[in-house]
């Protein structure tokens, strides 16, 4: 499930275009004085931050704009570092999974793989130049994500915590890569409060609770809302992150866009594995989890069990729960009637895809 098919105002939207073309431009032209293979990475990871629908960018300025900000060329810039610290995660992402494709085409790694593989190297040399370049890419989108943010005009308090709020996004989603790694060295199932626990730092954090945060600090609103907003953004982030994990195994591959035996053969640790763990059927699945060579008959199977066993509804039920809980924080008294009407639909589209 791809946040960007989530429905949130596209206001603004053309205000963090302008921004991030603007910060390229300049960083092209910076690379160009270096060299032509610098100027090359960098177009390259332009061409990664392009194509999405800016899904937090869209949280901010919707954010900013239902409590009243009005400067939306301002409000860009943090939507855009909002968007660029995207891209360094994916980047860096791809290179923890050995990727070499995303959406159908290369990669950071990809490219310089085939790059390192026309120049004569062999397949390990030109997959260690393909990774190195990831690595180096996602270094820079993130270094320059607080460079972004460092464009707002703000009062010095203002630009102090949205600088927190950016780097609380990034701590907290380094700690819950981590802890996806580290829970692999593990063969048992991690129990469902640590599941939910990486959900909330993989996902809530930077793509809910942050954006909205930091568009309410920059239109200045009330502490009470900025929390309540957090709130909700954490609640949000966790349903929408089961509801993927739902999709990553019972969804449609075309709408999809992966197969739906991926996250088995990987061995994902998810709410719907953590459940039937605990139950008699685990006996005669957890040979086939993480198994790279896992068929789709298999998975077939595993996808029977995981409904019998009555993992599939406890893991869409604890979606619906989650959600329930991020609509309690929209129904405060303290939360301004535009942005719960704006936020109400984000909720209503995590929901609908486990139906």
């Amino acid at each position: 499930m791809d946040l960007d098919t989530l429905q949130v105002e596209t206001v603004g939207l053309d205000q963090v275009e302008g921004a991030l073309e603007r910060f390229f431009e300049e960083s092209k032209n910076r690379a160009a004085r270096i060299g032509p293979g610098y100027h090359g990475l960098w177009e390259t990871l332009e061409r990664c931050t392009a194509g999405g629908k800016r899904f937090r960018p869209r949280l901010v300025m919707s954010a900013y704009r239902m409590l009243g900000g009005r400067d939306l060329d301002n409000a860009a810039e943090v939507g855009a570092a909002f968007e660029l610290l995207h891209t360094a995660l994916i980047v860096h992402d791809d290179v923890i999974d050995r990727d070499f494709v995303r959406r159908g085409i290369p990669n950071v790694s990809g490219r310089y793989r085939s790059i390192a593989e026309s120049a004569g190297m062999s397949p390990d040399e030109a997959r260690h130049i393909g990774f190195s370049a990831g690595v180096i890419a996602g270094d820079l989108a993130l270094s320059n994500a607080y460079r972004l943010l460092e464009r707002v005009e703000a009062p010095t308090a203002v630009r102090k915590r949205l600088g927190e709020i950016l780097d609380e996004a990034v701590f907290a989603s380094t700690a819950g890569e981590f802890l996806d790694i580290e829970t692999s060295l593990d063969v048992s199932m991690p129990p469902l409060e640590d599941i939910v626990q990486m959900a909330r730092l993989k996902t809530s954090v930077y793509s809910f609770e942050g954006p909205l945060q930091a568009g309410a600090v920059l239109a200045g609103a009330e502490e009470q809302v900025v929390m309540l907003l957090g709130e909700f953004g954490r609640n949000a982030g966790i349903a929408y992150q089961i509801t993927d994990d739902l999709l990553g195994i019972f969804g449609n591959e075309t709408r999809t866009g992966k197969t739906n035996w991926g996250d088995l053969r990987e061995g994902k640790r998810t709410t719907l594995l953590s459940y039937v763990s605990s139950r008699p059927e685990w006996e005669s699945i957890s040979s086939l989890i993480g198994s790279p060579g896992m068929s789709a008959a298999e998975a077939d199977y595993v996808r029977h069990i995981l409904i019998d066993s009555g993992a599939k509804d406890y893991s869409a039920d604890l979606a619906k729960e989650y959600a329930a809980r991020a609509h309690t924080h929209l129904e405060s008294d303290t939360m301004p009637k535009a942005i719960r009407a704006a936020l109400e639909p984000v909720l209503s589209a995590i929901v609908d895809r486990v139906r």
